[in-house]
């Protein structure tokens, strides 16, 4: 019972409906890797062993009643920006670190009914905001494959966690690039869904009209259960689509590769500071692919260039609304003894964000303002369509869309990026936010520093079926998913 940690999705259910094991008995395993390596990793930011045990006598019950449903008794983690009743809440924020949500996400609800056992809530940036989970007010997570890089962001807690074994897979959101960018960083897989396609009701908001939720897990077929249980309509979201749901775990063997046309967009690979071992590997996994049938057809993506400056408009100038209810009257962190109201709102909000959230307000706050609203927030609307438009060109000759899913592996734990050189590590997820596509990072090799570099495959509007169908087999024929890190093979 040392090893389950190393077992699938898929295996983990089998061996609970064949009582096998337990869902206390797997519960207890994960706690216990947790108490004894995340001080490594510091990947969680609250474990709540009591809430999970008593999950998992439920789920017991359940399955010995047969009213267990697919993944009734397997744990996950929730990345800390979803709501989770009677549980601290912060988004990675001092603003909201002694905030107890009333209420649970619709995500949280939709794995609580499906029998779901949640092991705690794990680090983040703060506000979803940063490429490295550093800016979270808790401190910075670990990378497992070497501890002292970074796990990459914003969803860094829940890539490191997975990637450590500290839970069999993971919720994550992504608003420009924050599931894909650290699972390629954490050698997962990562999906990032058509914006809809999950409600994004209690999830505590950046950009709302890029932010969206997905799973993480080390495989297409991990992250194909977890997609089951949350994708849907949701009518607490007015963006969330009315949309048949697929069964994407009976779909995995649809996709065809054979015959499969990816577009190669010739200005991704040509872009300044791609890593050359990134390339490299990018390329390989593409010959692969070529070798199992697909077609690889050049194209252009001619709006490649606005993509950074595009979202670094758009997405802070939803923060800078988003994020003033924060003012530290209802909610969140309040400084102490204010003078008056403007000193209240000043100080509590100057105490509680940190300095990369700070400047996106500003800018955002600026592009909204009288005499620049027009110049910037509407200019750069207007350049998302064309980023849209370009991408739907491209369909029309393409099924999907291969490119990096970053520049670059892992950074080091204070490499100190500037703001520009860290935005600037984003241009091959920001679009499809931007587009509101759905995309997804496969794992394919590593640098010469054996850090996990992954592939980034894009498909058009509510093709999550396919993109998995299509990472499954390409990891039918590959091993890279299955590569884990030193710690992740230690036994608690």
């Amino acid at each position: 019972m040392t090893d389950l940690h190393r077992l699938s999705i898929r295996e983990l259910a089998e061996g609970l409906s064949q009582a096998k094991f337990s869902s206390r008995e797997l519960t207890e395993h994960y706690l216990q890797r947790i108490a004894k390596l995340d001080s490594q990793v510091k990947s969680y930011v609250t474990v709540t062993p009591e809430q999970a045990l008593a999950e998992a006598n439920a789920a017991d019950a359940a399955l010995k009643a047969g009213n267990a449903t697919a993944l009734t008794g397997i744990p996950l983690a929730h990345k800390d920006i979803f709501c989770t009743k009677g549980i601290k809440t912060t988004a990675g924020s001092k603003i909201l670190d002694n905030f107890i949500s009333p209420y649970d996400a619709t995500v949280v609800e939709k794995t609580k009914a499906a029998g779901l056992v949640t092991l705690g809530k794990v680090n983040m940036d703060e506000f979803a905001m940063g490429s490295t989970s550093e800016s979270s007010y808790v401190g910075a997570t670990s990378n497992p494959w070497a501890l002292d890089h970074v796990p990459g962001g914003s969803s860094g807690g829940s890539a490191a966690a997975v990637a450590a074994d500290l839970a069999p897979f993971a919720t994550g959101t992504d608003t420009g690039g924050s599931i894909r960018q650290p699972a390629s960083f954490c050698g997962l897989t990562g999906l990032k869904p058509t914006y809809g396609r999950v409600s994004r009701f209690g999830i505590i908001a950046y950009a709302s009209s890029l932010d969206q939720a997905g799973p993480m897990a080390r495989s297409a077929e991990d992250c194909a259960y977890l997609m089951n249980v949350i994708a849907g309509h949701d009518a607490k979201d007015s963006t969330s689509v009315k949309k048949e749901v697929d069964d994407y775990v009976a779909n995995l063997s649809t996709t065809s590769v054979k015959g499969l046309r990816i577009g190669i967009p010739k200005q991704y690979f040509n872009v300044v500071g791609l890593d050359a071992d990134v390339k490299a590997r990018v390329e390989e996994s593409l010959k692969k692919l070529e070798e199992m049938g697909a077609t690889l057809v050049e194209i252009d993506l001619n709006m490649t260039e606005a993509y950074v400056p595009t979202y670094y408009l758009i997405a802070p100038a939803e923060a800078s609304s988003n994020l003033s209810r924060y003012d530290g009257v209802r909610y969140g962190h309040r400084c102490e003894n204010p003078a008056d109201l403007m000193d209240l709102y000043k100080r509590s909000r100057s105490e509680g964000f940190g300095p990369e959230v700070q400047r996106r307000i500003l800018i955002g706050t600026y592009a909204l303002s009288a005499g620049y609203y027009d110049a910037y927030y509407v200019k750069a609307q207007k350049v998302r369509r064309l980023i849209q438009q370009d991408f739907l060109k491209a369909f029309e000759n393409v099924d999907v869309i291969a490119a990096p899913s970053a520049p670059t592996t892992a950074y080091k734990i204070g490499a100190n990026l500037s703001p520009t050189e860290m935005y600037l590590g984003d241009i091959y997820t920001l679009a499809v936010n931007l587009a509101g596509l759905p995309a997804i990072n496969a794992p394919v090799g590593f640098d010469k520093d054996s850090l996990p570099v992954g592939l980034q495959l894009i498909g058009n509007y509510w093709s999550e079926s396919q993109l998995l169908s299509i990472v499954h087999q390409y990891q039918q024929n590959t091993d890279w998913h299955t590569k884990r890190a030193a710690i992740a093979e230690e036994n608690a």
